[in-house]
């Protein structure tokens, strides 16, 4: 089903149900992420993502389902376990947070595009570079460390930027600004702080405006400026996985970024 998503949004959201602090059964994920590939929205949603250690239990239904294969068990056993999934499964990529030097010897073999989890840091963009694998960041979690600053996040997004790379992120980004959880008291990027950083490192702007539109709290500014580069595909950010599809969809919808009417 063809979707009124603009280009900024689209492939936006990777359905990482299965993983914390969501942690959804398989049975309830699955039938889940059928009914956002039949939805409007459609087009702004990526794979299912699919623990390795999990593959064995997946249940796709009768229809075709695009998953993507979260690598967190034995690197040699990683194509024995996709061969044995049923044939309506397609694996689309694959994310592992394995040690780079054992990656690059085994997933090349695999023939999709791999998500490396790095640290952040100039070095470990160096070092993925020479892989051809897209570089992952985490930017969320279950302890305040997994939570990088407006100052690092930029840094790393320049960094990619100047070496001619994309990258994907994971965790924490389930409302449109940054904002203060306050249960956990943790310091939550915005989607839409990452998504027009992006855009605007994409055309050259220097570190320290990046860090400052990820520090943003103002969701109607942010909002405004998002609406300005909507009409353009994402240029460095590949997109990021959640937990939650519905907290940003209500997000992007409250704010009238997306409109079930608009023009696909």
């Amino acid at each position: 089903m063809a979707g009124p998503i603009p280009a900024m949004l689209r492939g936006l959201i990777d359905d990482a149900a299965l993983f914390p602090p969501g942690s959804a059964p398989m049975a309830v994920a699955v039938p889940a992420h059928r009914g956002y590939r039949q939805s409007w929205y459609e087009a702004m949603i990526g794979p299912l993502l699919v623990p390795q250690s999990r593959l064995a239990d997946l249940e796709p239904g009768r229809g075709e389902l695009a998953i993507g294969v979260v690598v967190d068990g034995d690197l040699e056993q990683v194509a024995h376990d996709v061969a044995a999934l049923p044939p309506q499964v397609t694996v689309m990529h694959y994310e592992s947070r394995h040690a780079l030097e054992h990656l690059a010897k085994t997933a090349p073999a695999w023939g999709k595009p791999v998500y490396a989890e790095l640290p952040f840091g100039p070095d470990a963009l160096d070092a993925v570079r020479a892989t051809g694998f897209t570089p992952k960041f985490r930017t969320g979690g279950l302890a305040a460390e997994f939570f990088p600053d407006p100052e690092t996040l930029a840094e790393t997004i320049t960094g990619c930027r100047v070496r001619g790379l994309q990258f994907k992120l994971t965790a924490g980004l389930h409302q449109a600004a940054r904002h203060r959880d306050p249960e956990t008291g943790f310091e939550h990027h915005g989607f839409l702080n990452v998504l027009v950083a992006a855009a605007e490192a994409a055309d050259g702007a220097p570190t320290e405006a990046l860090a400052r539109t990820l520090a943003e709290t103002d969701e109607l500014d942010l909002a405004d400026r998002a609406r300005r580069v909507l009409h353009r595909p994402r240029a460095l950010w590949t997109g990021y996985g959640s937990c939650s599809i519905e907290e940003p969809l209500a997000d992007l919808t409250r704010l009238q970024l997306l409109h079930r009417g608009d023009p696909a």
